[in-house]
């Protein structure tokens, strides 16, 4: 083989390289975009239940900190992959709020977490209406909402700790 041979050899190579990498991008763009297509923007909607520990819930108009709202589901594996890091925040931000998605009843939530080992405050969604309310078409959904109550950050399926604490670090500059 000639320099000249191997050289458009390695060219082509790349090329479809970085074919395969855009195609990807434009893949992973388009299902981020169906999936955020109902999810609303703005003023937060209404977010008002009663935690599993008993507690009265009411996400505030203007909270003094970002709030995290976070939808989950027992039955889903991507929510167990995430849990860890939803609960290591919720440590450190008081201002976190969970919905657990058509899970089963509050005893069943409860079995759940204290089978996983995890502790965060939840409200059970039992019949979708907080989740039809915010537009979730799948789970885990996590909302980032700053102080003047505006969403602020949006993220559908699975994001890191790390993530999410930028995020929230960023909607409280």
């Amino acid at each position: 083989m000639t320099k000249e041979t191997n050289s458009k050899s390695r060219v082509t190579k790349w090329r479809g390289y970085a074919v395969s990498v855009l195609v990807f991008v434009i893949i992973v763009v388009s299902m981020r975009v169906w999936q955020q297509r109902d999810i609303p923007s703005g003023t937060a909607p209404a977010l008002q239940g009663v935690t599993l520990a008993g507690q009265p819930y009411t996400l505030p108009t203007h909270p003094e900190k970002p709030v995290l709202v976070h939808f989950w589901a027992t039955w889903c594996p991507v929510c167990r992959a995430e849990q860890d890091s939803i609960a290591a925040i919720a440590q450190d931000y008081p201002n976190t709020i969970t919905i657990a998605m058509q899970s089963g009843g509050s005893a069943e939530i409860t079995r759940y977490m204290q089978e996983q080992k995890i502790n965060f405050p939840v409200v059970n969604d039992t019949d979708g209406t907080l989740s039809s309310t915010w537009g979730i078409r799948g789970v885990p959904t996590s909302f980032v909402v700053a102080p003047d109550g505006q969403i602020r950050f949006v993220e559908v399926g699975y994001t890191t700790g790390i993530g999410l604490r930028l995020r929230l670090w960023l909607a409280g500059l």
